[in-house]
């Protein structure tokens, strides 16, 4: 027996269909907005029928922009280094690299990470274009920025492999301790990567 209306327990099961969300805070979200002002629930609803109809991916680097635009504010700006090109995962990625303004050069969003298991393979994901972008001849470097896990390791290396015949210099974002954290609380992974990533002290 249903023992919530209809609308309601949908908006919960829309809701729990959203990573990171579980039951509870499905149900919480939705109790939220049915006690909120109407205009909450209507912004709410606004905001995510733009988020599709309003919304894009850039042409060149596939980040996110505003329909009808060819290319993202990054690849439009003359301000970036054309030579380097960072390859990210998400656009999330983008958002956090920019965040640091520590790097001023292009960007490639994969949209995905190869992974056998779930039948993604090079084709399911903007590899190829990465590569027609070597093609240009003035890239120099590329920054393989893919997550530290099994499937962000195996499609760096599937990368690597592609692209350094290609006589493009490629590296990795170094990997070690966070700032702040302690040797002692490090994983092993962690302190073998920081000390293979080891640098000269200035």
């Amino acid at each position: 027996m249903r023992t919530l209306p209809e609308p309601v327990q949908d908006l919960i099961d829309a809701f729990a269909r959203l990573p990171g969300i579980g039951p509870k805070t499905a149900s919480r979200l939705a109790f939220h907005l049915l006690r909120a002002p109407d205009e909450m629930s209507r912004t709410l609803a606004e905001a995510l029928q733009g988020i599709k109809s309003a919304t894009g991916l850039c042409e060149t680097c596939f980040h996110i922009t505003h329909a009808g635009q060819k290319v993202c504010e990054i690849c439009a700006s003359s301000e970036r280094d054309d030579n380097i090109i960072c390859v990210v995962e998400e656009p999330l990625d983008v958002i956090a690299l920019e965040r640091t303004a520590g790097f001023v050069g292009r960007y490639h969003v994969l949209h995905g990470v190869l992974s056998p298991i779930e039948g993604i393979g090079p084709d399911d994901i903007k590899i190829a274009p990465l590569l027609q972008r070597l093609k240009t001849g003035t890239i120099k470097e590329i920054i393989l920025a893919t997550n530290p896990s099994m499937e962000g390791d195996a499609t760096a290396l599937y990368l690597h492999q592609r692209i350094t015949p290609l006589g493009v210099r490629v590296t990795r974002l170094a990997r070690g301790l966070p700032v702040g954290g302690d040797i002692e609380y490090a994983d092993q992974n962690t302190l073998l990567r920081a000390l293979a990533g080891r640098q000269e002290m200035d």
